[in-house]
Parts: structure tokens; C-alpha cells; sequence
């Protein structure tokens, strides 16, 4: 948005911050780039948005309110989390840079409070507590955030170089091949796509969080336990 004429400041609201933001994406988001967009200057934004930390969640969580997770009736609360996991996991790579934003602090608005909501109540129709529900969505999103967070990075080298990277995994690969003990271990392994090597995982761990937090298992005794092993 340039100035208006006769040199007077062009004039910005709201829905223009959002509208540049969202352009921009939130890998490339900063207060700059935005007043850069719009043809203000930082000032101008500061009247809208408290700071990188405003701009950030203005944007955020516009992107998150389009994130919908269906809840099949169908589904056990394994199936239901792998679920859930598997289409976060494909929205957060659909926007670059909002696996960082959701690192940082979750929920930090409307956005991220609706889908949190929505989780707990899905696990509460499969005999869930709220608490319990809490603990166990946030860890599954946790999980799937981080992982998309690495997938990201990966995707963004092969961008950059993808030639020097797979140079790069075919040394690793060659270097693996001479050890006695690693080669042939190495060389029977399967070799899943990259999402199928994340459900395997997240399906793993979700196994997991399920058989240490069922339904009806007090939280506090949960975390008690775990926090035990391997202490002694």
C-alpha cells in the first residue's frame, strides 16, 4: 500500500496487516517485510499489532482457524490420534514456518484455544477426562509438530541444493556399506516414503501414550510413574 495522495501516510488497518501477512507466510514474516508490503513504515504497524509477538499470532492463528479435524465415530483412540496427527502433520507442511510458531507456545490465541478444544472434547467422547485429554493431545501434537518442524528443514535443503544433499546421503550411505556390522544391518532395512516413515513413528508413540494414559488413569499417577524409570 503506497501513500496516499497528495504525500499524506497511506492509511492501514487490521485486515491489511493480515492480508500482507498471510502473503507473506509465516517463514517470512517479520514486522518489516510487512510494513515493507503495505508501504508504511514499522511505526505504523506498532499501532495495530503489539510487535513481532502480535504480528505473529495475528497471522498465526488467521492460518490455524482454516485447520479442520474431523472426528470419525468410527475410530478407537489410537485411530482417532493417528488421525489427527496425520492432517496436522500435512496443514503445518502446507504453511512453512508455522511449525515454529506453534513450538514456541500453544495455544497462543483463538486458533490454537478451537482446535484444542475441539481434541479434548473427541477424546472425552471416548472416556476421557479433560486434564488427561489435555495431556494426551498436546502430546501428540507436540510429536507431530517437531517431526513436521524437521521435515520442513529437509524439504528446504532439497530446495536449496538438492544435488549436494543427496551427495551428501550417498556418502552416508557408502560409509555405512563398509562397516562390517552396520552394512548388512543397513542394507536389509525397509525404505518407507517419507510420510509412511512418520506414521510408522507417530503410530509408535501414540501406541505408546495410549497404554500409559488410558481412560481413567489419574494423570498425576501417570506422570509419577514415568518420571521414575531409570532413576535408579
Amino acid at each position: 500500500m503506497a501513500a496516499s495522495a497528495g504525500g499524506r501516510p497511506a492509511r492501514i488497518a487490521v485486515p491489511d496487516i493480515l492480508a500482507a501477512g498471510r502473503e507473506l507466510g509465516m517463514r517470512r514474516l517479520s514486522v518489516k517485510a510487512v510494513a515493507v508490503r503495505l508501504g508504511v513504515t514499522a511505526t505504523a504497524l506498532y499501532r495495530h499489532v503489539d510487535g513481532r509477538w502480535g504480528l505473529e499470532r495475528l497471522v498465526g492463528e488467521d492460518i490455524l482457524a482454516q485447520l479442520r479435524l474431523p472426528d470419525d465415530p468410527a475410530h478407537g483412540t489410537e485411530a482417532h490420534l493417528v488421525s489427527f496427527a496425520m492432517r496436522l502433520r500435512e496443514f503445518v507442511l502446507d504453511h512453512p514456518g508455522l511449525a515454529g510458531y506453534l513450538q514456541v507456545l500453544f495455544p497462543r490465541g483463538d486458533g490454537g484455544q478451537r482446535l484444542l478444544a475441539a481434541e479434548v472434547e473427541a477424546l472425552g467422547r471416548r472416556g476421557y477426562a479433560a486434564d488427561a485429554a489435555i495431556v494426551l493431545s498436546s502430546a501428540v501434537a507436540s510429536l507431530t509438530i517437531a517431526m513436521a518442524a524437521s521435515e520442513e528443514n529437509s524439504i528446504a535443503a532439497e530446495t536449496a541444493d538438492g544435488a549436494g544433499l543427496e551427495r551428501e546421503r550417498a556418502a552416508v550411505w557408502q560409509r555405512l556399506s563398509r562397516d562390517d556390522q552396520l552394512g548388512p544391518a543397513h542394507a536389509m532395512l525397509p525404505r518407507p516414503s517419507r510420510p509412511e516413515y512418520v506414521r510408522l513413528l507417530l503410530t509408535a508413540s501414540i501406541r505408546g501414550l495410549v497404554a500409559e494414559c488410558p481412560p481413567g488413569r489419574p494423570v498425576a499417577e501417570m506422570v509419577a510413574e514415568l518420571a521414575g524409570i531409570g532413576e535408579n
